[in-house]
Formats: structure tokens, sequence, C-alpha cells
């Protein structure tokens, strides 16, 4: 599909789109839509929210100065139109593959990126630095941080503003509404009166009736103070806010955008207030091509026809790793009624969508707010219940204190289930589970899990329902399964227990989580070249399973241990213990594979594993590595 966009074409720049006139910018933004639909349609990607923000991403360059003033985007997903009109149109068919753009904000792309994001609730925060720092400086640059209102549900937004409306720095906060309607409808009326009280006629009578009521008896002066902001918070919504201390402009259609031009330009030119929030109502998904009222159906896509609005979908048949967590979860929930599934505002991408189907009094999304999900899991616990805290792996990160504080520490048995284990391909570094191994296994009496292959995950939720005195967690990739034959129903592990599943004489490779069919590969390729090898399936980080790894040290020359997860994880963990029962003086030579100690760039997951050399390729040279290693001591020893 070729699309026409003229007025866009001679834009390469924000200052570009500065020089064009106001009533060219809705042509502009038309334009801008239609190269975005057009650019998913090649790449896939989150697609929903930048198509909500085009009106409001054109008139933000136009207004400020970018990028001397700073717009942050916080979460970034919606910043696709902002990478095209800020000299990354060339390359934005190419986002999240490997070499082209990144599908988030990022620093070292572009100066027109002042912050790097893509987990929620960060803008503000960041902002706020970024508004201090210019006032140390003694700078006059201005500070926009775009935040929606499914971010504005996490804690850290709420801490910042009030921080923000402490410090009373200048710095303008825009809330990208597109689903919570904090306010009534947006109409002619409310964005004229959204203009009035950003204008400087307004806020010029209002600061003289401050500096009148500042002569006025204590108590008048604060029953004026409460009169004005009240009656503003009544018409316009904005009391919350304005109780943090924030100037509120707003609800106005943020796909307006002859109303949103001069508002900005109004908030800009207010220098004499601090922070200021300015409440835009967008819908997202704004002008998709696929006629879907479900919006969570488009926050992210695949390629897809952008004529015909049809999604091309790969063939597999194998199911998801995330369905197969969540029937599994669902059948030990109709024989348990305490089983009960917590998700911060991720339903669909864990699969609690499903169960919440089945079981809505006993689905609870929390929004976005990790520490709160996981806290709250333990108050369930607490009382009885089993809740499974379905979390992506980065996510759980946000909430490691509740983790060790709330939990761990009561011994309190919340069922962490991890999903997006080990690298996660064109989310990149920024959503890889690299790490949730390495921050679980060191807690005392945590049990941590890794499926191998479904057929595993369902065992493991089975497990995690029968652990009872104790925390534990299970992690499992994104995308399909391997195609295994999958259970009737799950059967809870032995705790702390392997399993091998092909047995050798030379060689060992002790697989925990996804790798293993890449170890049963590299068995068959070094069984080819004379290496009789053993394939064990570790299943559990912690408690670890001593007498596998014992076996396997003392009966093998090569014992290699595989994981998708970073340095001091599993593989450290069997160090330590091989160390300390001084098998690594007796057994077998050791040696780790693990995430290389960086962070891993977007790509497809095949070319991020072949990146982090965790391939079975790599698995095969490691083992003749080890070999040839133990052929040049030799060959020291015959020397000297």
């Amino acid at each position: 599909m070729t699309v026409q966009t003229p007025l866009l074409d001679t834009i390469e720049v924000p200052a570009d789109l500065r020089k064009l006139e106001p009533e060219q910018l809705r042509q502009v933004a038309d334009e801008l839509r239609a190269e975005t639909v057009d650019a998913a349609s090649v790449t896939g990607g989150h697609f929903g929210a930048g198509l909500g923000v085009v009106e409001l991403t054109v008139a933000l360059h136009y207004v400020f100065e970018t990028p001397r003033d700073r717009v942050i985007w916080d979460v970034s997903h919606q910043a696709y139109p902002h990478k095209i009109i800020t000299g990354r149109r060339g390359m934005i068919r190419k986002i999240r593959q490997r070499e082209g753009l990144y599908g988030f904000t990022k620093r070292d792309e572009s100066d027109y990126d002042p912050f790097g994001a893509a987990h929620s609730s960060t803008s503000i925060s960041a902002g706020l630095g970024m508004a201090v720092a210019r006032d140390l400086k003694g700078d006059d640059t201005n500070v926009v941080c775009v935040i929606g209102d499914g971010a504005m549900s996490a804690g850290m937004a709420y801490e910042a503003m009030n921080n923000a409306g402490a410090l009373d720095s200048r710095l303008i906060v825009i809330l990208n509404d597109n689903g919570m309607s904090i306010a009534p409808a947006v109409g002619a009326l409310t964005n004229y009166l959204s203009w009035l009280v950003s204008s400087r006629p307004f806020l010029s009578l209002r600061d003289i009736a401050k500096q009148l009521t500042k002569r006025f008896p204590k108590s008048l002066q604060t029953a004026a103070a409460r009169a004005d902001e009240y009656a503003r918070g009544m018409v316009f919504g904005g009391t919350l806010f304005e109780e943090l201390g924030f100037y509120y402009v707003g609800p106005i259609d943020g796909h307006d955008i002859d109303t949103l031009v001069p508002i900005l330009q109004n908030v800009r030119d207010a220098e004499q207030l601090g922070p200021i929030l300015v409440h835009c109502v967008t819908e997202k998904g704004h002008g998709n091509p696929f006629g879907d009222p479900h919006k969570e159906k488009y926050h992210a896509v695949g390629k897809f026809n952008p004529e015909t609005g049809e999604i091309f979908k790969g063939k597999s048949n194998a199911p998801s790793y995330t369905s197969v967590f969540a029937q599994s979860l669902i059948k030990e929930a109709e024989a348990d009624d305490r089983v009960v599934a917590i998700t911060a505002a991720m339903p669909s991408g864990t699969g609690v969508d499903k169960f919440e189907e089945r079981f809505p009094d006993r689905t609870f999304d929390v929004g976005i707010a990790e520490q709160h999900a996981v806290t709250f899991a333990a108050g369930l616990a607490t009382e009885g219940f089993k809740p499974f805290a379905a979390i992506y792996s980065t996510f759980l990160q946000r909430a490691y204190d509740q983790v060790v504080h709330d939990v761990a520490l009561q011994k309190l048995p919340v069922r962490f289930a991890i999903d997006r284990a080990g690298l996660v391909g064109q989310d990149g570094a920024t959503h890889a589970g690299s790490y949730d191994v390495a921050y679980l296994s060191c807690l005392p009496d945590m049990v941590v899990m890794a499926a191998a292959d479904e057929a595993e995950l369902v065992h493991m939720v089975a497990t995690a329902v029968a652990i009872d005195d104790r925390p534990c967690a299970f992690r499992y990739p994104r995308g399909e399964g391997v195609g295994v034959e999958m259970p009737e129903k799950g059967i809870p592990l032995e705790i702390g227990k392997g399993r091998i599943v092909k047995e050798g004489t030379k060689v060992a490779l002790l697989s925990f989580g996804a790798r293993l069919q890449h170890c049963l590969k590299a068995a068959e390729e070094l069984q080819h070249q004379g290496l009789s090898t053993t394939v064990a399936d570790a299943r559990f980080a912690k408690p670890l399973d001593t007498d596998l790894i014992a076996r396997l040290a003392r009966e093998h020359e090569v014992l290699i241990t595989i994981e998708e997860g970073a340095i001091g994880g599993f593989g450290s963990h069997v160090l330590h213990y091989l160390a300390t029962t001084d098998l690594l003086q007796k057994g077998a030579r050791v040696r780790p594979m693990f995430l290389p100690d960086r962070f891993v760039n977007h790509g497809a997951p095949l070319e991020q594993y072949q990146d982090a050399r965790l391939e079975t390729d790599h698995i095969v040279a490691e083992v003749f590595a080890a070999l040839n290693g133990d052929a040049k001591v030799m060959e020291l020893k015959a020397k000297a």
C-alpha cells in the first residue's frame, strides 16, 4: 500500500514542522496517522497507543522547541509517531528488528528521546529530575511528561506528583486519558473553558485574587483557597491533582488539534505557575483499520493488511506457554476454591483474562501496581487462600522489596507465575526476563522452578498449588511450546528433584528451563562425534537436586549447566554446591552457560539467542572447549 503524505514528506525534524501554519497541522496529523498504520502493518508492534496520540504528538513538537525542550513519553509504546517526525521515518519499517529502531524511546538513539522508557509510570519522576536540574543550572527549558491514565494507577506516579507539588518547579504533565473517564465527556464548551483557565488573562486575575487574599485573616485565606480549588474541581474534575499541588487544565479533546495547540501554548507561556497537569481525552487506536471495539486486541499487533485489517498469524501446532498456564490454573481452581489469580494490568498478557472468564470473583487486576499486587497476595495468603501472582519477570523486579519483606520473610505461600522468562525478542532488554532466577534464588525458603516445556508447566502449576508452607515461583518463556504430549492433569513434582531425560557416559548437560530441547539436539550432535551425553532437566534452581548434580559431576568428564538467566542464577548455585563439597576438584570439568553480562539488543528470538551464545551449536562448542582445555592442561604437564 502506497501512502500519500505530501506534507509529511517535507518534515524531517520538528523544526520543519514549526515552519508550517497552524491550519496545516490537521493534514500533517492525518498523514502521520496513515504513515503509522502503514509502517505497523509491515513490522507489527505496539500500535493502538501511538494512533491515540498522533494529534498530541504533532501539537507537542509544534508548540515546544524540541529537543531543547524535553518531551518524555511514559512507557513510550506510543512513540512511533514521535519517531517518524524526529528524523527516524526512514527506519520506521525496521522498528523492533535487529539493527533497527527500538520499539520504545532510547537515549542513545536520538536527542529527541531524553529518557529511555519501556516500563510504566517513570516519566513524572524523571521529568521532575530534569526540571530541578534546569532550575539549578538557571536554564529556561520546558519539561513535558506524557503519561497514560493506566500508568497513573501506579504509586510511583503519585509519589512523583507529590514531590513535584512540594518543590513547585515548572513541570508540565500531559495526562493522556484513553479509558479511565476521570471527567465528564469532552465537548466544545469544555475545550473553551480549558483554554480560558490556561490563558494569561485568567492566570493574571487568579494571581491578583491570590495576592489580595494574602491580606485577609488566616481563616479567610484558607476559605478563599478552598473555594477556588473546589469550584474549579467541580467544573473541571481536577481536585485530586490540585491537592497534589498541580494547576489543572482540562479535560480537552486530544484529537482536536486546533484546540490542543493554543492550550499548550498557554501552558508553555504560563511561567508564573509551578507544575501543571493538562488532561487530554483520547481514543486508543484512533483511526485503526480493524474495526474491533476491544482496544487491548490492537495494543500490540502482528503484521497486517492495512486495507482490510486482517492480521497475519503464524501457524503453530503447539499452544502458547501463557495459555497453558491459564488452562492449568483454571483446572486447579475448579478443584480448589481457595485458588485466586492476581495480575497487575496485564490480564491478557498473562492469561489471567481466561481465568477471569471462568472465575470473575476470584480474579483481581490491581492496575499497574506490582508492589501492591505482591503484598495484596500476601494478605490473601495469611487467610488461607492460594494466590497466584501472574507477573512478567521484568515487572516483578519493580516489587522486589515486597517479595522479600512481605512474602519471603513471613514464609507466606504466594505463588509467582513468571511469564516472559529469558529473552523476549523484539521487546528487547527492557522486557527480557534475565534476572528473576538470581534475585529469587537467594531468598531463604523460596522454591524456584523453570518449565522445560509446556507439559512441565502443567505439573509446576499443580506443584505450586500443593506448596502451602512457603513461597514459590515458576518461570516460563514467551511464545509457543515445543509440541510435547500434554498431560490430562498436573501432578505435583517432588520438591527439589530433577530428572534424567537421556542417559550417557562422558558428557552431562544440565538444563534449567526452556533450553532443554537445544540440549537434546546438542547431545545428538555430540553422539555423532563419539561423545556419549547425558541430558538432565534440573526443574528446580532452589532447592537444588544435589544428588543429581553430584552424580553428574562424578560420572562424567564434562558437566555443562545451561540456563536462560543472568550470572548469579542456577549455574552459580550449582558451582557453589560443587565447590563446598570438593566435587570441583574430584569430579567433572564444569562450565556454566548463561546470558551474557550485558543487555542483549532487540531482534528475533533466534537472533537474540545466537547473540547470547545459547543455541545448540554453542552448547556443542562449549563441550569441546572444556575437553580441549583438559587436553591443553595435560600437554602443559607433559612439557613441565
